[in-house]
């Protein structure tokens, strides 16, 4: 494998992003697929934001390349990461740069109902912030519906297990043998990005 590839999950807050993306690396080391995960989220985890940085996207751009470096000169080419924007056209430039101008990107949106998701960080957040994460949880699944590319694969976890979710996840990248969604399509050209499934 010459190039690097990265799996990107995105999806709302509540909607398992860091729970699917765990299994999908267990299920990923049960086949004996080498690979990385990085939580994006803690890329950029500094307050107060650096003054020249007010959204943080150049320090989380900076951990990223330093921490795909590490993994990459051990010989590791794919990479699971996880966050809530990742799958959107302006996440690829990051990740070009962070892994290579040949990264192979395959996006995949988790998507719950707001019910699903409320009930999910009702339960999860313990602490200050459950008002804002709810408030922003019902914007970014709007604002992600809208704005993710029309080849991202779109997975809904309402209802499903997660070893379920993540078979559906892992099949997408094509990483444990078979066909991901955008090869199985009939000629195909091995383009960037996997394909929306039905």
């Amino acid at each position: 494998m010459e190039h690097a590839e990265v799996l990107l999950i995105g999806g709302r807050a509540g909607v398992g992003k860091t729970t699917v993306g765990w299994e999908v690396s267990a299920q990923l080391r049960a086949a004996a697929i080498a690979h990385a995960v990085i939580e994006g989220d803690f890329m950029g985890q500094i307050h107060p934001a650096p003054d020249d940085d007010p959204h943080r996207e150049r320090i989380t751009e900076s951990n990223l390349t330093a921490v795909w470096a590490n993994f990459a000169r051990r010989g590791c080419r794919r990479l699971i990461y996880t966050n809530t924007v990742s799958v959107l056209p302006e996440a690829t430039g990051m990740f070009e740069r962070a892994l290579g101008a040949g990264v192979r990107i395959t996006r995949v949106l988790l998507t719950a109902s707001d019910t699903t998701a409320r009930a999910r960080l009702v339960g999860r957040e313990l602490g200050s912030e459950l008002d804002h994460e709810l408030a922003g949880s019902l914007r970014k699944a709007r604002m992600l519906d809208a704005r993710a590319p029309a080849e991202t694969v779109r997975v809904a976890t309402d209802g499903r297990l997660v070893v379920d979710i993540a078979r559906e996840v892992v099949a997408a990248t094509g990483w444990a043998g078979q066909p991901s969604a955008r090869d199985a399509r009939p000629g195909n050209d091995h383009g960037p990005t996997a394909v929306e499934q039905p």
